[in-house]
């Protein structure tokens, strides 16, 4: 009897699945952002200018958020193939991204601080020191948005010519079946790393404003009310990252049209009836689905798999069937009988 290998059909991530593009990307804004930093120290302490040494601290705070990002990406790349992940590390993406916006948003409510401490208790400010950081700034981070910002999705630079017979079967290109739809890919951990570069470059941006406004007009309390106003900003996109990542850590329902497909495919066939559907997304380009069905007539589970596949990217797929002649009613609906034991129908809940 020839031996089959049983890894054929088991559901471990491969290593190059993960973003290494974000991951890349993700690599040389940091570079970047320590060398400013670098410079900016070096210079101010040669200078003896507080704006630029307070920059290149603010410069460092970056590199170290930004370097969660990175430690993300090694860790799940790293530990893609580890038992010890049920469903792979996909969702350490998320956990970074929803870790940087509570950061992001505690360095909004320091900014709204600053900007008040300096509204009761005015401090002179160096206009001819600060206007230039502050436009250096604003380059370099407008550069590394650049870098960050043009994708945010898996799987859109990179070839997808792998093939899992269990998980990723591809569109049909021939214009006779309708394209499937694609697993969720937005990579949580990119788009943390690029909201926290937006809003030091918004930031910069309010700053260059608010220091022209002081130095040209003498109008010195722009400068600490841009810090209410970037804030507001920051906390504002904050709140709408740890949502988005808040929502696949919990395993919300991905989308309802998702399963309705789903639903809707299984439902075509025979007396099929679905008790049971859930689909929900993994991390970046990989979603799982649990279904239980009932029909009188069960076929083999690989047609079931099939169909399902066929209709929807899974990587993890779980199909339980159960045979039953009796009429149902929706899932999770009470039982109801006939009088006279003509007809019985119940429902199958889960």
């Amino acid at each position: 009897m020839a031996a089959h290998d049983l890894a054929a059909h088991a559901h471990h991530e491969a290593e190059e699945l993960h973003n290494k593009s974000g991951e890349r990307r993700t690599r040389w804004v940091v570079l970047i952002t320590a060398i400013m930093m670098i410079g900016e120290l070096i210079w101010g302490s040669y200078t003896n200018s507080i704006a630029l040494k307070a920059d290149g601290w603010h410069m460092g705070t970056h590199v170290g958020a930004l370097g969660l990002t990175l430690v993300a990406y090694w860790y799940a790349r790293t530990r893609a193939s580890h038992d010890t992940f049920s469903f792979g590390t996909g969702k350490v993406y998320a956990l970074a991204g929803y870790t940087s916006g509570v950061l992001l948003a505690l360095v909004a409510f320091y900014m709204a601080y600053e900007g008040g401490e300096q509204l009761l208790n005015h401090h002179a400010t160096d206009y001819n020191d600060a206007l230039p950081v502050a436009i250096l700034g604003l380059v370099v981070n407008l550069v590394s948005a650049k870098l960050l910002g043009h994708q945010h999705h898996y799987g859109e630079d990179h070839d997808h010519g792998h093939d899992h017979d269990h998980a990723h079967d591809h569109h049909d290109h021939n214009g006779d079946v309708p394209a499937k739809a694609a697993a969720g890919t937005l990579d949580f951990n990119l788009r943390a790393a690029y909201i926290h570069i937006l809003a030091d470059a918004m930031t910069s941006l309010l700053a260059i404003g608010a220091l022209a406004a002081g130095k040209f007009a003498g109008i010195w309390y722009f400068d600490p009310l841009m810090g209410f106003i970037g804030g507001g900003v920051i906390v504002w996109w904050a709140i709408s990252l740890c949502k988005q990542a808040g929502r696949q850590l919990l395993d919300v329902t991905s989308s309802p049209t998702c399963e309705g497909v789903v639903r809707g495919k299984l439902e075509a066939i025979d007396d099929v009836r679905v008790a049971d559907l859930h689909v929900w997304d993994l991390g970046p380009g990989r979603r799982s689905c649990i279904v239980s069905l009932v029909t009188a007539t069960p076929r083999d589970i690989d047609f079931y798999r099939d169909t399902v596949l066929a209709a929807l990217d899974v990587a993890h797929l779980t199909i339980e069937v159960h045979r039953c002649a009796l009429a149902h009613t929706g899932a999770g609906e009470a039982h109801s009988h006939e009088e006279g034991g003509a007809h019985t129908a119940h429902a199958h809940e889960h």
